[in-house]
């Protein structure tokens, strides 16, 4: 997210890098925060080699948006991580390109794929969809963008089925994300980008207090 900060005289954006994680305990634990001039590949990069400096692993999967900086940054910080590509926001680039009259059934097929309960299963409809759609006005950006992002979104297929549905978006990282940012609209401009640090440091310690309490856990498995 970007935040307004006074800097020389004058308000500027400053970009803020929060990061989320699930522990082996299978609970949600908030890694770092960062607040920058911009996002940028090197940005993020610096980001994760100080999460890494502070001892974090490799983890397992990275989940997050498509932003190409973002995306190089996890394959050079963290090698042998599989990345997901938020459906969400795949969904949202998708369904933005289509016509808006006319397309509700196609829409509903889109999200479809991304609730299977299998790779199998995702990638027929993926293959349905393509056939059925790729001489239709209107939906070629669509097309493209599910061909070409289709592995990158489905990796959360290679985890337990109970878990696929909280590791197939930045669903926790937006709720998150949502929280800061009323905390912060609050303040509007920050007079410096020290107070904007603490203020969202002290925001996201109350918001971790609440994450998981006892002997619940985010991914769980139905017996």
């Amino acid at each position: 997210m970007y935040i307004k900060v006074r800097e020389h005289h004058k308000v500027v954006s400053k970009a803020v890098y929060i990061a989320i994680g699930i522990n082996e305990k299978n609970k949600r634990e908030i890694l770092g925060l960062k607040v920058d001039h911009s996002e940028s590949e090197t940005s993020w990069y610096d980001f994760f080699e100080s999460l890494k400096s502070r001892g974090l692993q490799s983890p397992k999967m990275v989940i997050s948006d498509a932003h190409s900086g973002l995306k190089s940054a996890i394959q050079k910080a963290f090698i042998g991580t599989s990345w997901q590509r938020c459906t969400v926001h795949m969904l949202r680039n998708m369904i933005q390109s289509m016509p808006r009259k006319g397309s509700k059934e196609a829409r509903t097929e889109l999200k479809a794929i991304f609730q299977a309960r299998h790779m199998e299963e995702a990638r027929a409809l993926k293959e349905q969809f393509i056939l059925k759609y790729e001489d239709e006005k209107g939906y070629q950006k669509a097309i493209t963008v599910l061909d070409e992002g289709f592995d990158d979104a489905t990796q959360f297929y290679a985890e337990p089925e109970d878990y696929h549905v909280s590791l197939r978006t930045t669903n926790m990282l937006e709720r998150m994300n949502a929280e800061v940012r009323r905390r912060e609209r609050v303040i509007r401009t920050f007079p410096n980008q020290q107070s904007a640090f603490r203020l969202i440091a002290a925001v996201l310690m109350d918001y971790e207090d609440t994450l998981d309490l006892g002997n619940r856990t985010f991914l769980k498995k139905r017996d």
